[in-house]
């Protein structure tokens, strides 16, 4: 089969997000990787990721994946102090009590990636327009939205309403997204100006810039910037929510100098971007150890198994 029709077909078949899992792996990997998945012996870091869809199931990851569920663990973890304030959860749009919001804050739903509405100004908001992207928003499901995502698969959804978040010398947030393995941060994956001009970079633990970036649809972070105060406390705040886990994304702002939680991600982009250059998706994935599978087990579905 010809590179251009087999192309073709990945790209159809991995529309068909009913087929069975281990099949379903290896098509959406080939699509985005160009490169055979081996679930016996997966070796770089997005072949681990969807070996991770696959066979790593314990419950709990239905519980932090939920942007609402989480909070609780969360709260027990490291403290309620790191949370961003709640406003209000909802499972009807309908029911939404916009009077009672103040002039700014964030809409998201749980149980999904990248369905959110930022509300910067409550006056100029169409509110009959956010019932009905909420209402077609609740209806998806993220395991069949996007590449078999496991944790997702049973997330009820709900709208939940939080503080709009800023730093005052600046336009939008920062995300630092810490790549945690077995409990341990590695990296810290850098996203600034999301709204205006999405750069990103890798750092390590002390804030210097790595010499290898996180997909080449951003534009990188050429140069050193600004190490935040809290940094030290976002590292170790990201150790106690990663133990127990083989890998984990712990994701924080800093909003002048205070550490606020964003999520856990255990599928970082849907294992569809590659770090680059090229030897770092071996690099990383070799931080990552995978549990060992029990012969009589579909999947591991204990987090002592």
């Amino acid at each position: 089969m010809s590179h251009k029709i087999r192309r073709f077909a990945l790209r159809h078949l991995r529309k068909v997000r009913s087929l069975p899992p281990k099949i379903y792996a290896k098509i959406h990997y080939e699509y985005f990787s160009g490169k055979k998945l081996d679930l016996n012996n997966p070796q770089d870091f997005n072949a681990k990721i969807e070996w991770y869809k696959v066979f790593f199931r314990p419950k709990l990851l239905t519980t932090l994946v939920d942007k609402y569920a989480v909070r609780s663990y969360v709260e027990e973890k490291i403290g309620k102090q790191y949370l961003n304030e709640l406003y209000a959860v909802y499972d009807n749009p309908e029911d939404i009590d916009f009077d009672s919001l103040p002039n700014k804050f964030i809409l998201k739903a749980n149980h999904t990636n990248g369905h959110n509405i930022i509300v910067t100004n409550k006056e100029d908001l169409n509110r009959e327009k956010v019932i009905i992207k909420f209402k077609k928003w609740l209806t998806k499901n993220q395991y069949y939205r996007r590449g078999q995502e496991w944790a997702y698969k049973d997330v009820d959804p709900k709208i939940i309403i939080e503080k709009f978040l800023k730093e005052d010398d600046k336009n939008t947030l920062i995300d630092y997204k810490f790549y945690c393995f077995d409990g341990q941060p590695k990296f810290i994956d850098v996203h600034l100006d999301r709204e205006e001009d999405h750069k990103q970079g890798c750092f390590d633990l002390e804030f210097n810039l790595l010499p290898f970036g996180k997909s080449k649809s951003y534009k990188s972070i050429s140069s050193e910037i600004g190490k935040p105060t809290n940094l030290d406390e976002m590292v170790e705040l990201s150790r106690k929510l990663s133990q127990n886990l083989p890998f984990v994304r712990v994701d924080f702002y800093s909003v002048n100098g205070k550490s606020v939680f964003g999520e856990l991600t255990f599928y970082p982009s849907d294992a569809r971007k590659q770090f680059y250059p090229e030897e770092y998706n071996k690099i990383i994935g070799d931080y990552f150890t995978l549990p060992k599978l029990n012969s009589k087990k579909e999947a591991i579905t204990n987090l002592d198994d």
